[in-house]
């Protein structure tokens, strides 16, 4: 397996060579005492990351890491600073570097730094050659992220799909797969990309109005009606229709949809002429249409028009590092848009891998959201206590408790059969209960501010002033 290979940029010759040193055991190790040789050097050695003090001589090293952004460079930068110069390298996190380590330099943490910055690099590449490779394949830009072979059998499936121009699909798997992705990338890589992609959630439209949705009306089909009002299946016109939670049609209107796949004509409410139509039909379902059919809740002739083409998405759960890719996208994502640096620390990682995702990718992106919105700005990490307020919690990874401090205080974690709010409410009171109702220590055992941690109080109806008295 090849070495990482990291530059260390340190003019105190015996910091550079205790570091030289100690990173030789495992890394692939060149020093310099000076930004202008290790900037000049750079392209002959390609480092995976750099190990940058602060301050060199006369040179500011923040001056070295601004001219590698400006230059293009994208490796991770650990900056090493005195304790004095904490508020600067807090600077420099926000100015690109990826963490900052302080003098005097304990070994151990600085072996945990560098594996997190190089697994923190390793991922948002991962992603990016995931995302070139989506591209010279599909010839389109897409946001299905992921390179299990789960995800990949899926996609192999929609591009033969997609080179089939009006072959009904049935995307089939549970709330929150991506299925709307996988129908749009069919339709982006099929010959009707040019024309209109209408997708249409048949559970949102009221019963009485899905008729008049789909297939629109003529003037005077009704009161109110002064105008001719084409449905979206005119309005999808020689593109891709997508009829998501299709179980939700009622019987009637699964009539006239088997009317549409046989002979791609329909006629508008209150119509007296047919419309021919030119459309490709994805359908998806989080539920069991055989199980519906043989309960009669759903038509078996369109059940196996609709079926010629099935597509089974797996939950997240099911689809391994794919997680962690996924939450680097989505926390890259933020961090481009507040100018941040921020990831999840070993621990959460360990959490997000084996917390079983009821909500599929759609929880993931919310719990991501949530976090880095409510998140302290001044920390770059995101740990397990955060995960657990957000209620991402797994009894496998941390044995039903979360150690809160290094005075080893364990909360007791809900089952997993409790919901979000139970679980936020439950660990609060414990820690109210632990801290007598101190928030300021109950912010620090939790890993969060005051003001997320009152807001909570509040949300929950949790009373303080009880365990104020314990």
């Amino acid at each position: 397996m090849e070495q990482y290979k990291i530059i260390i940029v340190e003019d105190d010759l015996s910091i550079n060579k205790s570091l030289t040193k100690h990173l030789e055991k495992k890394y692939k190790v060149i020093s310099f005492t000076n930004s202008n040789d290790a900037f000049s050097k750079l392209h002959l050695h390609n480092p995976d990351l750099i190990l940058l003090d602060m301050f060199l001589g006369y040179d500011n090293g923040l001056a070295l890491l601004d001219q590698l952004r400006l230059e293009g460079w994208q490796m991770p930068v650990i900056i090493i600073t005195g304790s004095n110069d904490i508020k600067l390298a807090v600077r420099s996190v926000k100015l690109g570097a990826e963490d900052f380590i302080l003098k005097p330099i304990e070994l151990e943490q600085l072996d945990l730094t560098i594996e997190k910055a190089l697994r923190n690099s390793m991922m948002r590449r991962r992603v990016e050659i995931t995302n070139e490779q989506l591209q010279k394949t599909i010839g389109t830009q897409t946001n299905i992220i992921g390179e299990s072979e789960s995800i990949t059998s899926v996609l192999k499936l929609a591009s033969k799909a997609a080179a089939s121009n009006d072959t009904t699909v049935l995307l089939t798997g549970e709330t929150g797969t991506g299925k709307e992705l996988i129908a749009n990338y069919i339709h982006n890589n099929s010959q009707r990309k040019d024309k209109p992609f209408i997708p249409i959630n048949c559970g949102a439209i009221p019963k009485d109005l899905a008729e008049n949705e789909l297939f629109g009306h003529e003037r005077g089909a009704f009161t109110g009606a002064n105008d001719k009002v084409n449905g979206r299946f005119e309005q999808a016109q020689h593109g891709t229709i997508m009829l998501d939670e299709i179980a939700e049609l009622s019987l009637d209107l699964q009539v006239k949809l088997l009317r549409i796949l046989e002979a791609r004509k329909f006629y508008r409410l209150g119509g007296q002429k047919e419309i021919s139509i030119d459309v490709r039909v994805i359908a998806a379902t989080n539920k069991n249409l055989a199980e519906l059919v043989a309960k009669g809740e759903f038509r078996e002739d369109l059940y196996y028009r609709l079926n010629t083409f099935p597509i089974n998405i797996p939950p997240l759960r099911e689809r391994g590092n794919d997680i962690l890719l996924l939450a680097a996208y989505f926390i890259d994502e933020f961090n481009k848009e507040r100018n941040s640096n921020i990831n999840f620390d070993n621990d959460a990682i360990n959490i997000l891998l084996n917390y079983k995702w009821p909500g599929n990718i759609r929880e993931l992106r919310n719990v991501i959201e949530r976090i880095l919105l409510l998140h302290d700005a001044d920390k770059n990490t995101i740990t397990k206590s955060e995960l657990a307020l957000s209620g991402i919690i797994d009894s496998n990874s941390i044995n039903n408790n979360i150690k809160l401090t290094e005075n080893n205080h364990y909360l007791k974690i809900s089952n997993n059969g409790a919901t979000e709010s139970e679980v936020l409410t439950d660990l609060i009171i414990q820690t109210l209960t632990l801290t007598k109702g101190n928030i300021k220590k109950a912010t620090k055992l939790l890993n969060t501010t005051e003001t997320k941690l009152k807001y909570m109080i509040t949300q929950y109806g949790i009373n303080i002033e009880t365990y104020k008295n314990l």
